[in-house]
């Protein structure tokens, strides 16, 4: 079998059998896309040719290409996904080995998510009051947002369907697992009025769509657009600190864990497959608790 053939082979099952998003396979394609052009440069065309040498190599020049050499980051997540291909070649009995097993990424640097605070917070959703049909829009999506601690594609994504009884979403999450998020009252008055004075609205100027989210011309609010309009209410509330989607996110899991949530209620409501992941949200409110010790306390330095 031909390497081309070998990546489509692994595309289409991560996208029918193991139903990963159409995002999460487009990363897919993009990383092998740069690993099959490496290997047919050193004239690999064929997954039995392969060597585990050749797949450290690949990761040695990652990172030290001429043009934009990646990241620790980002090498380890190019490599997961090489390491998927051949597990998957093995598993198909393609090849007789895996010869990416034993090759491990680069040790990542512990980064800690980046949170804003509470009251920056307040700033920032007041930058969206008004009573135009966008401040309406602009006010419920961010309220939400930061509600639900969601991605920003999981809401832009929502359905009008999806809000279910008083307080209650379902988000659709990576690999289309749903899960049940509360929302709080300030979340649930923002979409009320917005689904009362502005989503009508916008409806009549496209063709008819489920979407919760609305643009200007009637159709589903996009995730650069989700992302344009947070911006646009950081700058007008004039917060100094870069505000994205995800911002959002990670402030919705610092605030939760800092007021004493359980970090496993966190995992949920974040939709985490693992608690590891969630518990990176720990170490920034120790490290805030660090602080605040350190400057109050008269025997703290």
């Amino acid at each position: 079998m031909k390497l081309e053939t070998a990546v489509d082979s692994y595309l289409r099952h991560v996208a029918v059998e193991r139903g990963l998003s159409k995002n999460t396979v487009a990363a897919y394609r993009r990383d092998l896309v740069i690993y099959a052009g490496w290997l047919v440069e050193h004239e690999l065309d064929e997954p039995t040719a392969i060597t585990s040498n050749h797949v450290s190599e690949f990761v040695q020049y990652l990172g030290t290409r001429e043009e934009s050499p990646l990241t620790a980051s980002s090498i380890a997540r190019v490599l997961s996904t090489v390491r998927g291909l051949h597990k998957f070649l093995l598993e198909e009995s393609l090849v007789e080995t895996d010869v990416a097993r034993d090759n491990r990424p680069p040790k990542l640097a512990s980064r800690l998510p980046k949170a804003i605070s509470v009251e920056q917070i307040g700033v920032l959703l007041a930058a969206t009051d008004g009573e135009d049909p966008q401040q309406l829009r602009d006010k419920a999506l961010l309220e939400l947002l930061y509600a639900t601690g969601a991605r920003v594609s999981e809401v832009v994504n929502l359905n009008v369907d999806d809000v279910i009884e008083d307080d209650i979403v379902r988000l659709t999450g990576k690999g289309d697992k749903q899960r049940i998020v509360p929302v709080g009252s300030y979340a649930r008055a923002a979409i009320d009025a917005y689904l009362v004075r502005a989503r009508p609205i916008y409806s009549v100027r496209g063709k008819s769509t489920p979407a919760l989210f609305l643009g200007a011309r009637g159709q589903r609010v996009s995730r650069q657009n989700a992302w344009l309009i947070i911006k646009a209410a950081a700058d007008r509330a004039g917060l100094e600190v870069e505000v994205s989607p995800h911002t959002l996110r990670h402030s919705f899991a610092t605030h939760l864990l800092a007021g004493g949530a359980d970090v496993r209620v966190v995992q949920e409501l974040l939709g985490h497959s693992s608690v590891a992941t969630t518990q990176i949200y720990t170490l920034v409110t120790a490290d805030t608790l660090r602080d605040m010790y350190t400057t109050a306390h008269p025997r703290a330095r």
